[in-house]
C-alpha cells in the first residue's frame, strides 16, 4: 500500500472494485418466475393469497382461516426474512 489511508493495494484492485459496483442487476420478470414454478409444480406453495374480507395474507393457503372465505391470488412471493410475514417478490424488489 502506498499510504496508510489508501483503500486499495493497486490500481487494478481499484478498477475491479469500481466495475463490481457498476454491475446492473438482471431484470426479474414475474412471468418467468411463474413459468418456472409451474414447471416445478409448486405454484400454489409460492403464491401469496389475500382474504377479501379481512385482508390477511397467506402463503400457499387458498382459504382464510378466520373468515372461511376463498382468498384472491396476489402473485409469487415468500416470507419476509425479518418478520416471517408473507411478502410479494415485487414488494421486495421495490424497496
Amino acid at each position: 500500500m502506498p499510504s496508510r489511508r489508501a483503500r486499495y493495494c493497486s490500481d487494478a484492485c481499484k478498477q475491479r472494485a469500481y466495475r463490481l459496483r457498476q454491475v446492473d442487476l438482471p431484470a426479474i420478470e414475474a412471468d418467468q418466475i411463474r413459468a418456472d414454478l409451474r414447471r416445478r409444480r409448486q405454484v400454489v406453495v409460492h403464491t401469496i393469497y389475500e382474504c377479501p374480507a379481512c385482508e390477511a395474507r397467506y402463503l400457499g393457503a387458498r382459504r382464510c382461516s378466520d373468515c372461511n372465505r376463498f382468498c384472491r391470488a396476489l402473485g409469487p412471493g415468500g416470507t419476509c426474512p425479518h418478520c416471517d410475514e408473507p411478502i410479494l417478490i415485487s414488494e421486495l424488489l421495490e424497496s
